[in-house]
C-alpha cells in the first residue's frame, strides 16, 4: 500500500488504470511517482524488491495487480529486528507466502534458471528456519533468514506463479482471509493438480531439501510445516463458505497468476479445488 501511495502522488487517473493488463503501466506519468524507500516489518510478500502492488477493490470485491517499473524501491533496508514482534500466526501466514512464491516460481513451466535456483534455496530456507521463527520470535537468525527468503521469492516468483495464488486473491477479497494462509490452505491440493506436470521436479526439489520419499515426501512435509505452525487444512476454518463457488472459480480463472501454472485451469477445475479445499 505504501508504494501505491507513493506511485500515485502525482497521477491523474485512477489507481486501477494500472493495473497489471498489457501495457497499461504506460500510462503513468513518471514525473508524478515518488521515490520509494522500502523497510519491511514481515518476512513473506517481498514486497521490498517487487514492481507491483497487490490491492483490493472494495467495491468490485477482487484483488488488483498494480504494476509499474518504478515500484521497485530505490533503497531498501531489510532488518530482522523489526520483525521480532510479529504475533505466531502472522509469522506463520507470511512465511508460508514466501514458500509459496518459491514453490509456484520453482514449478511454474517458463524458462528462467536464474529464479529456479533462487526459489529452490528460498524453500530450503523456509523449511530450516520458519519453523525457528515460529517458535521462538526473539530468534534473530531464523528472522533474519526468512527476510531473506521473502526477498528470494519475490525475486524468484518473475518466472511466474500458479493456482495457489490464483484461488487464493479471490478468496482472499472476498471474504478477507490473511494471503499466505490463505495460500497454505490451498497448497496441497494443487500439489496434487499440478502432479502430472510437476513430479519429477518435485522429486529434485524434495531432494535438495532432505526430504526422502520424493514428491510423496514433499508433500508430507508440506502437510506438517502446515500444522506445527498452526494453520488449518480447510478454508472452512477461516470462515470461507460454498456460497459464492462459482464466482470465485471464475475469477480464479481470470487472475494473472494462472498463466503460469503448470496444469490448465479450467473454472471447473478451479471449482473442485475450492471445493476440497473448503
Amino acid at each position: 500500500l505504501g508504494k501505491c501511495v507513493a506511485f500515485m502522488a502525482g497521477q491523474t487517473r485512477p489507481v486501477w488504470d494500472f493495473e497489471d493488463v498489457d501495457d497499461w503501466w504506460t500510462r503513468a506519468s513518471i514525473e508524478g511517482i515518488a521515490p520509494i524507500v522500502a523497510v519491511p516489518t514481515t518476512a513473506g510478500t517481498g514486497s521490498e524488491v517487487g514492481r507491483a502492488s497487490v490491492i483490493t477493490n472494495s467495491q468490485t470485491q477482487t484483488k488488483k495487480i498494480i504494476f509499474h517499473p518504478k515500484f521497485l524501491p530505490g533503497v531498501t533496508i531489510c532488518d530482522p529486528e523489526l520483525t521480532v514482534g510479529m504475533p505466531k500466526a502472522i509469522t506463520a501466514g507470511t512465511g508460508m507466502d514466501a514458500f509459496a512464491h518459491c514453490l509456484e516460481a520453482y514449478s511454474s513451466p517458463f524458462f528462467h534458471p536464474m529464479s529456479q535456483g533462487i526459489a529452490l534455496e528460498g524453500m530450503r530456507l523456509v523449511k530450516t528456519y520458519l519453523p525457528r521463527a515460529y517458535a521462538d520470535g526473539t530468534d534473530i537468525e531464523a528472522r533474519t533468514q526468512m527476510m531473506a527468503a521473502a526477498a528470494m521469492g519475490a525475486v524468484a516468483f518473475q518466472k511466474g506463479l500458479g493456482a495457489i495464488h490464483s484461488l487464493s486473491h479471490p478468496v482472499g477479497a472476498v471474504y478477507h482471509t490473511h494471503h499466505g494462509t490463505t495460500n497454505a490452505v490451498v497448497m496441497p491440493p494443487v500439489l496434487r493438480f499440478n502432479r502430472p506436470a510437476i513430479e519429477a521436479k518435485i522429486a529434485a526439489a524434495a531432494a535438495y531439501l532432505g526430504i526422502a520419499g520424493g514428491f510423496d515426501g514433499f508433500y508430507d512435509f508440506v502437510l506438517k510445516l502446515r500444522s506445527d505452525l498452526g494453520i488449518p487444512d480447510k478454508l472452512g476454518a477461516l470462515g470461507v463458505g460454498t456460497d459464492r463457488i462459482d464466482e470465485l472459480a471464475e475469477a480464479a480463472v481470470a487472475d494473472p497468476s494462472t498463466g503460469g501454472n503448470p496444469v490448465e485451469l479450467t473454472v471447473d477445475a478451479a471449482r473442485k479445488l475450492l471445493i476440497e479445499s473448503i
